[in-house]
């Protein structure tokens, strides 16, 4: 079993504390065992206040950080000379410096501060809440902080932006460590939307949809049920009964892109599905996505991730095989589940 510490730091955000706790602990295998122990700590070993009205009870020291295989630092309004000055405390310094080589290392929004003034930012690519991003990189000059982005993976060191970020980053690392089969699962018991890109943007101005004009969504359904067929856009706007102008506006406003952009999105989503939990060849799998050929699926998958399908699969095949999960033919056709963008986004914190 993969073993997490949570550090709760003076000043949590309740929220964010939480979420390790609940997407890793919602993380079973197939015969329904867990594949994760979340244990939180403090850097004492005592009472934590929180940023709401209450102190939290901590059984456990960051001595525990030694111990674990995944360090995870939520975020606090209190980070004080952390945040200020990139210095860290002496005992919490002395507990980050225990930590066994190794180990990965999370964190949700500003406890990039902490991995920062640790010195493990320098030179990394990393993120947090868009309106931190400038006083980090003051911070830590020789890291590459981008203000644009849900999370940055950087294999031993991830960071994310607030509030929802760090649940799409927590399902991330399952589905990194465990399969989009597994992570998905997750995600329906947690009642969150399963993937959400870590290149999204953070924050999108746009206009607040007309509460009076028709949405979109029941056409995106629609879309999503017929990824492998020619949808163009003229088909959208007939399914929404509207003209093409119109229903382009109205899904700008909704989704924050274009209806072809969105389209590309989820034809590639379904075929990172399909090179995950089938055996079949890239150019079948670029078929049954709606992408035509194997070529155009080598292209788009490289533009999204920068790999190409093969390289893809290479990377989710033995975390399935090591889950139990079965790898299916051509002739066993599956349904994956499709990630419809919110209707509305918001700051993330």
């Amino acid at each position: 079993m993969h073993r997490v510490g949570v550090l709760a730091l003076d000043g949590v955000l309740p929220f964010e504390l939480g979420i390790p706790g609940r997407i890793f602990g919602a993380a079973f295998d197939a015969e329904g065992n867990r594949l994760y122990s979340v244990t939180t700590c403090s850097v004492e070993g005592g009472p934590v206040r929180t940023e709401a009205d209450y102190r939290l009870s901590v059984s456990h020291d960051a001595s525990l950080l030694a111990t674990v295989d995944t360090v995870v630092v939520p975020p606090s309004h209190a980070l004080g000379p952390i945040r200020e000055e990139g210095r860290l405390p002496d005992r919490l310094r002395e507990a980050l410096a225990a930590v066994r080589p190794g180990t990965r290392m999370v964190a949700i929004c500003t406890g990039a501060y902490v991995l920062a003034a640790a010195g493990l930012l320098d030179g990394r690519p990393a993120t947090t809440h868009w309106r931190e991003a400038e006083r980090l990189q003051r911070m830590c000059t020789t890291a590459r902080i981008d203000p644009d982005v849900l999370f940055v993976d950087d294999g031993d060191i991830l960071t994310s932006a607030g509030v929802a970020a760090g649940i799409d980053l927590c399902l991330h690392i399952v589905r990194r460590d465990h399969g989009s089969g597994i992570a998905n699962d997750v995600a329906r018991l947690c009642v969150v939307p399963p993937w959400r890109d870590g290149g999204q943007a953070q924050y999108i101005r746009r206009p607040v949809p007309d509460p009076e004009a028709p949405g979109t969504a029941r056409t995106r359904a629609w879309v999503v049920e017929r990824l492998a067929e020619p949808v163009t856009l003229a088909d959208m706007a007939a399914h929404a009964n509207v003209s093409v102008r119109t229903f382009t506006r109205r899904f700008r406003e909704e989704v924050g892109t274009s209806p072809g952009r969105w389209l590309v999105r989820q034809r590639v989503d379904l075929a990172r599905h399909l090179l995950e939990t089938t055996d079949w060849p890239v150019d079948v799998v670029a078929e049954r996505a709606g992408l035509g050929t194997g070529v155009s699926l080598r292209q788009h998958l490289h533009a999204a991730l920068g790999v190409t399908p093969q390289a893809y699969r290479r990377t989710f095949r033995p975390a399935l095989a090591g889950a139990g999960a079965s790898l299916r033919s051509p002739s066993a056709v599956p349904t994956p589940p499709a990630s419809t963008p919110p209707a509305a986004a918001a700051p993330t914190r």
